[in-house]
């Protein structure tokens, strides 16, 4: 798939900062309004001073597997709070143009505004990629919400202030919740939604991320292994 560079990452931290304050001026909270054809998946794994990106596409009506692809490169920059994009987007646009399909939705496993600056991965990479985003994170990162109900598909919204930058999201009855976001071109109903219609039995994970989540870490295990990958 193609890639617009829109900047280098030979970068200081003071202008990755001015970046994701440019980028935060053109992002389109708008309704995605058609049913999704094919979407993907998107997941990070570290090993020494490496990483592997992992993308799983996959049918939306179906949650069947249709190609994925990884790539493993070197680590640029050290972790920075707030500024992990910039580490981990060179090595998911490398996967990114060796897939051969077009997916129509792309779900990160990291933020979307829910972030500081309101550009966290699923965000930033949107400019890169040109596809409407969304992110899907484990842990919570910044914003303050509600007590949330127990019970599976109660969510409460994640505010900034008076601005709603996400939801968390149950997912699974009396387990815990995940944090959902707007990357780019959606809506957080929108990401709600798409995000509740890939949850299944096995994990509170959405199976989009689950199975990126588990293709790193095999891949990651193979590799310190010195095997062939």
């Amino acid at each position: 798939m193609h890639v617009n560079y829109i900047h280098s990452f030979d970068l200081k931290k003071s202008q990755m900062k001015e970046i994701q304050f440019q980028l935060a001026k053109n992002i389109q909270i708008i309704p995605y309004t058609s049913m999704p054809k094919t979407v993907c998946g998107v997941d990070l794994a570290y090993f020494d001073n490496q990483a592997v990106a992992v993308i799983v596409v996959m049918d939306f009506a179906t949650r069947q597997t249709i190609e994925t692809v990884y790539h493993v490169d070197h680590i640029s920059y050290d972790y920075v709070p707030g500024l992990l994009a910039f580490r981990e987007i060179p090595i998911f646009l490398k996967a990114w143009e060796k897939m051969q399909s077009n997916p129509d939705i792309v779900f990160f496993d990291g933020n979307g505004i829910l972030h500081p600056n309101r550009v966290g991965i699923a965000t930033h990479a949107s400019f890169f990629i040109d596809k409407p985003t969304i992110g899907i994170a484990k842990t919570h990162f910044i914003g303050s919400y509600q007590e949330l109900n127990k019970a599976k598909g109660s969510y409460e919204n994640i505010y900034d202030g008076d601005e709603v930058i996400g939801a968390v999201l149950r997912t699974q009855t009396n387990v815990k919740p995940v944090f959902v976001s707007v990357g780019n071109r959606v809506t957080l109903q929108n990401a709600l939604d798409f995000t509740m219609h890939f949850i299944g039995k096995e994990s509170r994970i959405p199976e989009i991320i689950r199975q990126a989540d588990l293709w790193t870490r095999k891949l990651r295990q193979a590799i310190l292994q010195d095997k062939s990958v």
